[in-house]
């Protein structure tokens, strides 16, 4: 039985699970591929100070990256350290000396993935990358082979888990957002610097990603209309409770006639579809297809062991790979080659909005708003307004009827200018079910 020896650069949270794993369950991976997968050589900054499963034997042991892809006994190169730097360097040495790659990176894949692939495939090297998108959801896998025989004209997704467990925080107990963020942070869902999480952009390059996966088109993830959740309050998801809906961080991406639609932001949705029971840091993924219809696909988004099973599984496939000598390699990314494409403009979409206002008590109001409203088109669809015993910060909430975003976005613009407004008014989406 020979073995494929593989080098592991990054022993965070989801090296040292993919560790775990690859240690213990050691004999049932040899069962499945008729071969052993050999830890040879980890590697990081800190590498002396990590204690590393018994199980896994003699392992070497360095601080240099270059070591690892130099070694010329080991097969596959595991790149688990992040960024788009020092990350994207290892990489390139990988394919340069022949070494497949197994990555967990979904930044520096959503930016470079189809010119890295295009380099490995050159040199007759594979690139795996499962790990990138959802944790231990085979995402990846489903769109590239499980429905690759179908069309997928849209998707929508939960894709990251600490706002989905910050939201449902809110939800559930009434906390104000500063305060969840907090406990996230104590917790160790929030980094000390949570932004990209909150304000949706470690989502936005998952979505880059999935929608390569699923469409054939290249998408810099810059051009993906993005907005973050910090001003989502508890007062919000009572009036959503109250119109039937809850609140996500919703990544979407739809096909139209004229292109695509690509969007991560808080959305209301409807409390009776399935994305709207997804709690906590889990995360979901909801596929519909012009022939299959819809599949949906949930859960952890993230964490050692469900993201380090995803980075094994790779490290599996590659492995087969490399002892079968295949030459026909299935790109990570489903499609021969992605299509350069741009979002069309989300001013372009039609939705349904929930446009929440605080303000300061005085007559005219509501006739000074749906003035504006009128103005631009917009139907107003209701008004909503829970008891409140202050005059001076008063939350009310208006819903509109679908219509173009521009109008909604330039109503919201002229109405944060009237003089009774105490903050901007927050506009959501209420996103209709795929």
């Amino acid at each position: 039985m020979e073995q494929v020896n593989v080098g592991i650069v990054g022993l965070g949270n989801v090296g040292m699970g993919s560790l775990t794993i690859l240690a213990e369950n050691a004999a049932g991976i040899a069962a499945k591929l008729g071969f052993q997968l050999h830890v040879k050589s980890v590697c990081s900054r800190s590498v002396d100070t990590k204690v590393l499963p018994a199980a896994l034997g003699q392992v070497r042991r360095t601080s240099d990256w270059r070591e690892v892809v130099a070694d010329p006994e080991i097969h596959i190169v595991v790149e688990l350290i992040g960024g788009t730097g020092v990350a994207k360097e290892l990489i390139d040495a990988a394919i340069a000396a022949k070494k497949s790659v197994v990555t967990a990176n979904k930044e520096l894949m959503a930016l470079e993935g189809a010119e890295i692939w295009d380099r490995a495939i050159r040199s007759g090297m594979n690139l795996a990358m499962e790990a990138s998108v959802a944790g231990g959801i085979p995402i990846h896998s489903v769109l590239r082979e499980g429905i690759s025989g179908d069309r997928v004209v849209a998707l929508q997704g939960i894709l990251n888990g600490t706002s989905n467990y910050i939201l449902t925080e809110i939800e559930r107990h009434g906390t104000a957002f500063a305060d969840v963020l907090a406990e996230a942070q104590r917790l160790g869902y929030a980094e000390a610097d949570p932004s990209a999480d909150i304000d949706g952009f470690d989502a936005r390059a998952k979505l880059a990603i999935l929608a390569a996966l699923a469409f054939g088109v290249r998408i810099v993830p810059a051009d993906i209309y993005t907005e973050g959740i910090r001003r989502i309050t508890p007062i919000d998801f009572q009036y959503a409770h109250r119109l039937g809906h809850t609140i996500r961080l919703l990544c979407s991406a739809r096909r139209s006639d004229d292109g695509l639609f690509l969007s991560v932001r808080p959305a209301l949705i409807e409390q009776s579809t399935i994305l709207a029971s997804v709690q906590g840091a889990y995360n979901a993924i909801w596929v519909r297809g012009h022939y299959g219809q819809d599949t949906f696909y949930y859960g952890r988004g993230a964490g050692p062991n469900p993201t380090g099973v995803a980075v094994v599984s790779d490290l599996m496939r590659v492995a087969r790979e490399i002892r079968a000598g295949s030459p026909e390699r299935v790109s990570p990314f489903a499609h021969e080659r992605l299509a350069s494409n741009r979002p069309l403009p989300i001013d372009l979409r039609k939705s349904a909005y929930y446009l929440r206002f605080r303000v300061q008590d005085k007559p005219g109001i509501i006739a000074a708003l749906a003035g504006i409203l009128a103005e631009k088109h917009v139907s107003l669809d209701a008004v909503l307004q829970l008891p409140s015993d202050s005059k001076h910060n008063l939350p009310f909430v208006i819903t509109i009827e679908p219509c173009l975003e521009q109008a909604v976005a330039e109503a919201v613009a002229k109405m944060a200018q009237l003089e009774f407004m105490v903050e901007p008014p927050l506009a959501i989406p209420m996103e209709r079910p795929l």
